[in-house]
């Protein structure tokens, strides 16, 4: 019997709404949040193909060569407001979790709201809190990264004379 679990995270962030989509879709920026501290994201270990039907791939690496990939396919891409994608293959999930994620991005004045919706298949409701909680955590890592950037940018360089 297969389960279904879903839940919303909700998050605003000090950044403008294209500056977060970019992080969700340029692997450089990508790297830089996505995943657990601890774990890094290598540049070199990303796909995001971010058009539909295309392939997105990010392989977490941590101590002692601990290693985990996670990957799906994007069915909607809409920039700089929305993004839908898998994890796994919930259309054919076998045995395993698989889910759909939507990604919503709303602009409120000079900062961004964020709405993650994950639908989930073959996922008990434990592995759907363990999820959540992951998720909060990378989300904590993308508001640090986009807000950063942010002051990184806007800081002139001084003239050497």
């Amino acid at each position: 019997m297969s389960q279904t679990a879903e839940y919303t995270i909700t998050r605003h962030f000090a950044a403008p709404r294209h500056r977060v989509w970019d992080a969700w879709t340029d692997p450089e920026r990508f790297s830089r949040w996505f995943g657990p501290r601890g774990m890094a994201t290598p540049l070199g270990r990303i796909t995001l193909d971010a058009v539909p039907g295309g392939v997105w791939r990010a392989t977490l690496v941590g101590e002692e060569g601990f290693e985990v990939t996670l990957d799906g396919r994007y069915r909607e891409v809409r920039a700089p407001g929305r993004l839908v994608f898998t994890t796994g293959d919930p259309d054919a999930p076998g045995d395993g979790p698989a889910s759909v994620v939507t990604v919503d991005l709303a602009a409120t004045g000079d900062r961004t709201e964020m709405r993650f919706h994950q639908y989930g298949v073959n996922t008990a409701p434990e592995h759907a809190e363990q999820a959540k909680a992951g998720w909060v955590e990378f989300f904590d890592r993308l508001a640090e990264h986009v807000e950063h950037v942010e002051h990184v940018e806007q800081v002139e360089p001084v003239p050497q004379g």
